[in-house]
């Protein structure tokens, strides 16, 4: 039987070039050009593999490839782009896309590419379809996990009032205490629960690319603007945008977010009309966005705007009581990943790790749950797998400041720039806070820096 591809290419003479290539390798195939008619044949259809162009007319491949693994459409994906974006690639693997290919298009290359996504795909189906079988019984990856503790209760207790409402919400916490995360339960008790969620990292957005991102573009409106381009407020018409770390946010952008707030209304980067949304608006930072109202760097109208409703994820050395609990959450997580069976905790284990401090958050728990799983000799995860830092006891507490003698140690130097971003961010444990005042640099320059040097977020 014939492999049956979808191809998602908006060049005419490039899709029929694409077609006929893939005709002549004896495949059947589907071309479309753009990704509403994509999302059509994807739910009526099921293909072998996806080949997407990343701009497309009335969206693009990245939001394409989220509505796929968002509705468990799994077919391998591997996305084109006429642009040298090595963020854009970073951004697609993470999302799930096997491979990533740059034009012009070389067949050797690209024949290369479909031969190992075909070969990946059929070694996983059938521990794929294992893990399908324990999703329908209850999947620890979507699986509540709430937490018993009082302050979590009060939390979800606000969750539950708000939720039904149209109020913008304000998610504060430290990083990597699961604000996405309470953004997406308010959304999913919401009437708004059936149209998009959309996530933006406000961090990895500079001043030129957020307006283009958030808003969209008009083909022709700056000199890589080739075709026209869907931003998130559009996308999400209907739904939800989430803005991570929104105290990120340039002063003009935060302008420009403030009047579509207030209209309800975007227009497009080149365009002269335009275009009424309606998205609710969900917001998180670590940052003191008081304290930036004071420095100049945030509007206060803005402000006022998106916290019309706020929540404060509280860190997890404030709520040891549910920790035990978020650890076999993690354990199921990292057995089903791992292909591991560990299905305890010793008491020893259970013990050290209730002595640390967490800076990381729930982030860092589930990293050193996910390794020490890795090194688990049979079904009981003890202390002798858990790392090294995690046996000292009593780490220090978080601190606002920082130590002057750690921040002379990290300061950046010429040369070695990215070893020392990622010994800061070791250091804070994934904080990027502390990490960008070990670095004696500010947060906004810190993920600048990481984008440039493709270190993880």
């Amino acid at each position: 039987m014939k492999k049956h591809i979808l191809i998602v290419e908006d060049d005419v003479t490039f899709g029929t070039m694409l077609k006929a290539w893939f005709d002549k390798n004896s495949w059947k195939t589907t071309w479309v050009s753009k990704v509403e008619l994509a999302k059509i044949e994807s739910q009526n259809n099921t293909f072998d593999l996806i080949l997407s162009d990343l701009r497309l007319p009335d969206s693009d491949g990245i939001i394409f490839l989220t509505w796929l693994r968002e509705n468990k459409i799994m077919t391998p994906f591997i996305i084109m782009t006429s642009y040298s974006d090595v963020q854009t690639a970073v951004l697609a693997m993470k999302l799930g896309a096997f491979d990533y290919l740059q034009k012009p298009i070389n067949p050797t290359i690209l024949q290369q590419k479909i031969d190992s996504a075909l070969t990946n795909n059929s070694a996983t189906e059938k521990k794929s379809e294992e893990i399908r079988v324990k999703e329908n019984k209850t999947s620890s990856s979507n699986k509540v996990v709430k937490g018993k503790s009082s302050v979590m209760q009060r939390l979800y207790s606000h969750i539950n009032l708000v939720a039904p409402t149209k109020m913008s919400v304000l998610i504060l916490g430290e990083s990597g205490t699961g604000k996405e995360y309470i953004a997406r339960m308010i959304h999913e008790n919401s009437n708004r629960k059936t149209a998009p969620f959309i996530a933006v990292d406000c961090g990895s957005l500079s001043m030129e690319l957020a307006p283009s991102e958030l808003f969209g573009h008009k083909k022709g409106s700056f000199t890589s603007a080739v075709s026209d381009k869907t931003g998130v407020f559009v996308a999400a018409n209907g739904g939800t945008v989430f803005l991570d770390e929104v105290g990120n946010l340039s002063y003009e952008v935060q302008k420009q977010l403030l009047r579509a707030l207030q209209e309800q209304m975007v227009r497009p980067v080149g365009s002269a009309s335009d275009i009424k949304v309606d998205v609710r608006i969900i917001a998180a930072t670590n940052e003191d966005l008081e304290k930036a109202i004071e420095e100049g760097r945030f509007r206060q109208d803005l402000y006022h705007r998106i916290n019309e409703f706020s929540v404060n994820v509280p860190p997890l050395r404030e709520r040891m009581e549910d920790l035990e609990e978020f650890c076999y959450h993690f354990i199921e997580q990292a057995n089903d990943e791992l292909d591991k069976n560990v299905d305890t905790i010793s008491s020893e284990a259970l013990s050290v790790l209730k002595q640390q401090s967490w800076l990381g958050n729930l982030r860092e728990l589930r990293n050193v749950i996910r390794r020490s799983v890795l090194f688990a000799q049979d079904n009981v995860l003890r202390a002798d797998n858990l790392p090294e830092f995690a046996k000292s006891i009593k780490t220090p507490q978080i601190t606002s400041e920082v130590k002057t003698n750690e921040t002379k140690d990290f300061a950046l130097n010429r040369g070695d720039e990215k070893e020392q971003i990622i010994a800061a961010l070791n250091h804070a444990r994934g904080n990027k806070t502390i990490a960008a005042k070990l670095l004696q640099i500010d947060r906004k320059t810190l993920y600048n820096k990481m984008h440039l040097y493709g270190i993880e977020l």
